[in-house]
This record gives structure tokens, sequence and C-alpha cells, in this order.
């Protein structure tokens, strides 16, 4: 593994040194200077994301949210050039200086925000998979290479090339991120669970704040995704992050003229899906977006179906030139059979097994009856102003609220011993070898209920002290969190791990729906907190190339106590305040095409009361991770070779351990440490115009630093593979006849995972696994086909969190989209 991780590295350098051979004058010429400009379309809006580039260079850039544009190019004379799909072209003639900014007059394009989205350049750009500019992910509308944070960015195209329908499917996309569970469509649960940086983490962020879904998330409304690298508590709070990072979607939204997009898929395991993309304009200064799917899949095992729905309409107002409102809202429906998950109810030291192929697993067995369904539904509601005071001051107010409700069984299975199963039901036969049975269990949800609201203020500014200039952010935000999640089981008996002649569809829902809820043996999760926080960060660009930034954040988190189903208080109220800073640093040795970056960022939980050694029940301290992390990010030969490669170290205090012979009440102690550290590597390339690149690396050294003796010292088993990798190539024909055919193909590799480790427990591995996937589409400006094939190779593979979780085998899918 070391000498793979090596020859990575070794092989980043070639391919950088070889692209600086062939291009040198590209990314170290002299006599270079700046074009600044600013792109409106109709009505004075600003244009955004819109490429620019100089007719028959490759040189060019997009425009940010404000519609401006600033890139370098070598000193001479040309015509900046835009070229739209039914719009014609605009081209100015400029002159570039060496040493200077040349300022470009106000550009006005007889065109709508719409077709501003059709952009086909004339100047040697295509980089389909990047975005330059987030809102995001500093709360500030800066560029990647001004963040001194890591991130990465999955666009629309690249969800609608692959053929891609959910915000899990699309992660693959994403370096360092590997899903570790489906979602459970649990209230609460936050739909699948992920490892990023060696923790666990979910999809819990909708354009910066609370959008909470507890099924898998469909990507029908999805514009683009942001993964948002290392603790990031200063600007995202506690509630909806993790130590490792987090996942932010970013939305479709209305625009200012007729469009609509409907389309259909069809695919193996019966999958039929619709879904439509509809906006209009509703008088001059109003405009609706609907963005709906329907989808229905069965299952590569001889059980299992799903059925989800996705409704989200948005509302643009413009009031003034000054005041704008965005309202919004999602609607997640499932009714969906659960996919198999085994647990170990003996450890895998009792089971003699250490590795998947030591059990008798039968991969396409569900174990389960697929008329055992649940029921679950997530509402988000949201609301938006802008206001802005002047080109330099705005002010952002967001409303949300998060509703998440679950109603149903969902089957899992234990792995036990040939001892345990005669123990559950004697007369059991004791055949050969050790984990020869399953014992076969349902965790329900009772009409469980989680909501959720924040408010949320910024104000943003952008101003010069002088020669220095400042972009910054104030905001106050609260979060009012309301849980009455009720769970029960159920025990349903043994069966035969792998016997042809039995009949596991016995499991189903008449023996399910005989366990009929009793509150008296239910599990509830009753709960009310308040987070009240202030939070401000400044970039400061000390020189053009020197860029530093700081921010803090002070976080009033008030639980309001545990409560059982008859309102007894079963654990105490209790309030933390919290610090959370961050800082950054950015040197640019190649002005807006490379950037040296370091950053400190902070990650905090709030844990619940536990006991200590006097048996006193102890209000916990504040759980801290602190990241540093270095490396380098790049846009060079004017944006063709997009990346960033890093080093981070985390260190989290504060865990909880238990004392070794504390019995069956666990005495804790809050001293506990762990360290995760690593190297993570990503490029997005389009090294000619008809070839776009995603490639990524990542490794994770995680493990407990001071810990209970079981698990002293070894890595933790919710942290994942140690090396992951991913992949994607897209060719289309250049200008032809058959312009808009294209080819892609790419995979997602993962080294062994270990989901038990510990010393009482043994060591269990899920094997290393490489999937390939790969798509076939033509694109036109009216209709679209694609064909795509998702595990290619047919490969039997398992994700798992302390579980072994199979995976879908090959699938076919055949998409067509009629647009107006």
């Amino acid at each position: 593994m070391i000498r793979m991780r090596l020859n990575f590295l070794k092989l980043i350098a070639v391919v950088i040194m070889l692209l600086t051979l062939l291009n040198p004058v590209s990314l170290f010429a002299q006599g270079k200077g700046s074009l600044h400009g600013k792109v409106v379309a109709n009505k004075n809006q600003a244009a955004d994301n819109v490429s620019i580039g100089l007719m028959g260079t490759s040189f060019g850039t997009t425009t940010n949210n404000d519609g401006e544009f600033n890139f370098r190019a070598p000193a001479g004379s040309y015509t900046l050039i835009i070229s739209y799909i039914g719009v014609q072209t605009v081209a100015i003639p400029v002159t570039v200086s060496a040493g200077q900014t040349t300022e470009v007059p106000l550009i006005t394009v007889n065109a709508s925000l719409s077709q501003l989205s059709e952009v086909n350049v004339i100047a040697n750009r295509g980089n389909r998979f990047t975005r330059k500019t987030s809102v995001d992910v500093a709360k500030i509308p800066l560029s990647n290479l001004e963040n001194a944070q890591s991130y990465s960015v999955i666009t629309n195209e690249v969800l609608k090339e692959q053929n891609v329908f959910t915000v899990e499917d699309a992660l693959r996309n994403a370096s360092g991120i590997q899903k570790m569970w489906d979602a459970t469509g649990r209230a609460g649960d936050g739909g699948g669970y992920f490892t990023l940086r060696g923790f666990v983490t979910q999809t819990r962020l909708r354009n910066g704040i609370a959008g909470l879904v507890t099924s898998g998330i469909d990507a029908v409304n999805i514009e683009k995704l942001e993964v948002i690298k290392g603790p990031s508590a200063t600007l995202f709070g506690s509630t909806l992050t993790s130590f490792g990072g987090l996942v932010n979607r970013v939305t479709k939204k209305p625009y200012d003229s007729f469009g609509l997009e409907v389309g259909h898929s069809v695919g193996s395991y019966d999958l039929s899906r619709t879904t439509i993309d509809l906006n209009t304009p509703l008088g001059s200064n109003v405009a609706l977006r609907l963005n709906s799917a329907y989808n229905y899949e069965g299952s590569f095992q001889n059980y299992g179906k799903s059925r989800n729905f996705a409704v989200a309409p948005s509302l643009a107002i413009k009031a003034t030139d000054k005041l704008s409102f965005l309202l919004e809202s999602e609607i997640f429906v499932g009714r969906n059979s659960a996919k198999p998950f085994f647990f170990f109810y003996d450890s895998p030291l009792a089971l003699g097994a250490s590795k998947v192929s030591d059990l008798n697993i039968n991969y396409k067995n569900a174990y389960v009856n697929d008329d055992i369904k649940s029921f679950s539904r997530s509402t988000n509601y949201f609301a938006t102003m802008n206001y802005k005071f002047s080109d330099k001051l705005r002010s952002q107010t967001i409303f949300s609220s998060s509703n998440s409700y679950s109603n149903g069984a969902s089957p899992y299975f234990y792995l036990i011993t040939d001892a345990t199963a005669a123990a559950l039901a004697p007369g059991t036969p004791n055949l050969p070898g050790e984990a020869n049975y399953i014992f076969r269990n349902d965790q329900s949800t009772f009409h469980s209920k989680l909501s959720a609201i924040e408010i949320q203020e910024n104000i943003n500014g952008d101003f010069n002290i002088g020669t220095t200039r400042h972009r910054f952010v104030v905001g106050l935000d609260f979060q009012r969190q309301n849980s009455n999640q009720v769970y029960y089981g159920g025990s349903y008996g043994i069966a035969p791990i792998n016997d042809p002649t039995y009949d596991y569809g016995s499991f189903n829902k008449i023996l399910v729906d005989a366990n009929v809820y009793n509150p008296a043996a239910a599990f509830p999760y009753i709960y009310k907190t308040n987070t009240y926080s202030a939070y401000a960060s400044d970039v400061v660009n000390i020189t053009d190339r020197l860029i530093a930034s700081a921010g803090i954040r002070v976080d009033r988190f008030e639980n309001k106590g545990n409560y059982s189903l008859t309102g007894t208080q079963t654990a105490k109220p209790f309030n933390q305040t919290a610090f959370s800073p961050k800082f950054g640093l950015i040197f640019q040795p190649i002005k807006d095409a490379l950037s040296l970056f370091g950053n400190y960022q902070n990650g905090f939980q709030n844990l619940t009361p536990y006991t200590d050694a006097t048996g006193q029940t102890v209000s916990p301290k504040i759980q801290n991770a602190n990241q540093i992390e270095g490396g380098v990010k790049m846009a060079l030969f004017n944006g063709r070779l997009n990346g960033t490669i890093s080093y981070y170290r985390i260190n989290l205090t504060n865990v909880l351990r238990t004392l070794p012979g504390s019995g069956a009440q666990p005495i804790q102690v809050q001293d506990g440490t762990q360290l995760s550290k690593g190297f993570e590597a990503e490029f997005v390339a389009n090294p000619i115009t008809s070839v776009n690149i995603i490639a990524g690396f990542a490794y994770n050294d995680s493990k407990f630093t001071k810990a209970d003796a079981d698990v002293q010292g070894l890595r933790p088993n919710t942290a994942g593979s140690p090396y992951t990798a991913n992949f994607y190539a897209s060719y289309r024909l250049p200008e032809t006849a058959l312009k808009g055919l294209g080819i892609g193909f790419g995979g997602n590799f993962a080294s062994a995972n270990k989901v038990i480790n510990s010393v009482s427990q043994g060591s269990f591995e899920l094997p290393a696994y490489t999937i390939l996937n790969s798509n076939l589409f033509y694109d036109k400006a009216k209709y679209r086909f694609g064909l795509s094939v998702n595990n290619l190779a047919n490969k039997e593979y398992y994700t798992g969190y302390t579980t072994i979780n199979p995976q879908r085998l090959r699938q076919f899918i055949l998409s067509a989209s009629y647009k107006l």
C-alpha cells in the first residue's frame, strides 16, 4: 500500500511536468496582463457562470455571481467573444497590456438568463465538470483558488452524462468520501451514511442551511453537490456537520423565460423513472420552477421494491432592484423494502470469521419478503430574502423548516454461532463449522417524527481599507430540533444462512404485523434542543497574491432534557457554550492559476450526559476536533487542469471511553483522543476540447490514541477503507454531423474495510473492490438519449458500518428526454 501511494505521487508529478513541457508558455509566460469586466443580460440582470474567452486561444474564464470576470492572457490584441445558442454572438476588440489590468466596458447581451445557460463558447474552453466559484462553502462568494479549505464539486452536467439519479450515487465522483450505509428511511436518520476523513457524515445541508432528508435523496433538483472537507463548525455549526466534513446540496433556481424538459428512464430490475423540469415566468418579475420525479425499482436480490416520489417547486420574486425573495419547498415520499443488513450478534472470533468469504451469505437472497415496507416522508420549506444595500453590502435572511416522518418495519439479521442458534431455538441441528444460521429481527418506527427550524441572517460585505480588500460575512443563526422518534423491535426466530429449500419469504408482513406496537417496550427519543449562534469570517487580500482568512463562532446549546412516552424526564436539561475558530492562508505564486494554501479548522459536538466513576450523572464537556491542513490548488492552462492536493491532520479530544470492569452500568471518563490524518488528490481536467476527466485518490490513517484497552491504537470501525480512488473520463465528438455524441467510462476503488476491529471482538474486513461504469449519450438542443451500465463487471461487493451490506449488481439504464 505504501508503494502504491508513492507511485501515485510520482504519477501526479510526472503528469504535471509533462503538461508543463507541452505548454510551458501557458504556465510560466511573462508579459501577461489581465482583463476585467462585467456581463449583464436582459433587464440588466447580472449573468453569472457564463463562459467568456479570447477568440482563437485557450484564454478565458467564467463570470462570478455578480456577472464579473477577470482572467490573465499574454499581451496583445484580441477579440473577446461570447456565443450562445440561438443568440447573436457578442464580439469585442480588446488589448491586453503586460503587467496591467484592462477594464472592458459593460457587456450587455440580448439574451435571457436561461439562454445564458446554453453557452457554446468559440474560445477553446470546455471544462464542463468544474465550477470556479461557490457562495456556500465560505458563506462568501469565493473562487476555489481564493478559499483555504478543500472541497469537491460535482456538477449537474456530470449527473446527466452518467445517468445518475440520486445524491448517494453522485458522490462516487468526489475524492475521499465512501458510502457505508444506504438510507434507512427512518425519521431523523438523514439519508445515506458516508465516511469522510475517517468520520461518519450525511447529507444534511441544502444551499448552506438545514435540509434533512431521511430517504435516499433524489437528484432531480440538484444543480451541484459540494463535498466540504474537514471540521466546519465555524460557519455551519455542530448539528449538521461531522468532524470529517459535510455534503451541501445546491439546488436549481427559477429563471426568467419558459423552459421544459421531460424525461423517462427504464432499466434492469424493473427500473421505471419519470421526471419533469418546468420553468415559467409569471409576469415580469416572478418566475416559477418545478422539478419532480417518480422512481420505481426492484432489486438485484430475490425480494425488494422501492417507490419514491420527489417534488420541488420554487418561486423567485424580484420586488425591486434591491429586494428579492426565493420561496422553495421539497417533498420526498417513499415506500420501500428494507435492504439486508447483517450485524454481528456473536463476535467474528466466536464465528471463526475474519472476512466475508468465511461466511456463507447468499448474495442474491434478501432473506425477507418484499411485502414488508416502511413509509417515509420528508417535507422541507425554505424562504430567502435578499436585500442589496449597495454594490458592496448585502443582506440575506433565511428561514427553513425540516420535517421527517417514518412508520413501519426495517428488518435486519444477526450473524450467530450454532450454539447461539440452539439456545434461541432448541433442537436446531448442529451443522459442521460455524455461522450456519441468522437471527431475524426488525427495528420498527412507530409514527416517528423529527422537526427542525432554522433562522439565519447573513450580512456580506466587500470593501477596501487602503489597498487591502476585505470580503466578510457576519451571521446570526437559530436552530431548534423537536424529536418525537419512537422505535420498537421484534425477533422472528432463526433461519439457515444458505439453504435452497428454506422459505425465506416466510419472514413477511403477516409475521411482522403480529408484533403489535407496545408503548411499554418502545425506545423513545423525545427531546428538544435550541442552538443560538453568532459567527463572523473575513477574507483579506493583503496583496493580489496573498490572502488571509479568519473566522469565529460562538454557539449556545440548550438541551431541554429527554423524556419518556408518558412525559417522565429521563435525562436532565443542560446548557453549553462553544467557541469555534478557523484560520486560512493562500499564496498564489501564479496569479489565478496556482495557490498554496494552509488552514486551521475546528469542529465540535455536544454529547449527552454520562455516568462517571462516582456513579453521578455528569454533563459532558464539548467534544473538539482540530484540523491543520496544507496543500496546493491549481487552475492551470487557463482552467484546463483544475485540482487540489492536500495533507490533513485532525485531532479529536474529549472522547468518552469506558473504564475496564465497570459492569452492567458502564462507568465512563471523558479523556479519550483520536487521530485522523491523510492525503488527498483530486483533478478535473479538459486536456483537449472534447475530453473531460475527473480523477481522485485519498489515503486516511485513523486510530484511537487514548481509548478503551479493547480498541487502543486500532483503526475505528467507522473510518472506512484506508485507500479510495475515483476516475471518470468522457469524450464528445467534435464539430461533425454527430455533434453531441459521446462516451464515458470510469470507476471506483476501495481497499479492504475493517467493519469490526477490537481485541475482544476480533477483526472482520470487507474485501477491496473495483467497480467500473460506462455510458453512451447523444445530447442535442431539443432532446437527449443516454445508455449507462453501472457495475459493468457484475462485481459482488459490500459496504458496511459495523455491518455487511451487499451492493447492487450490474444494471443497464436507458434514458430519453425532450426539451423546449
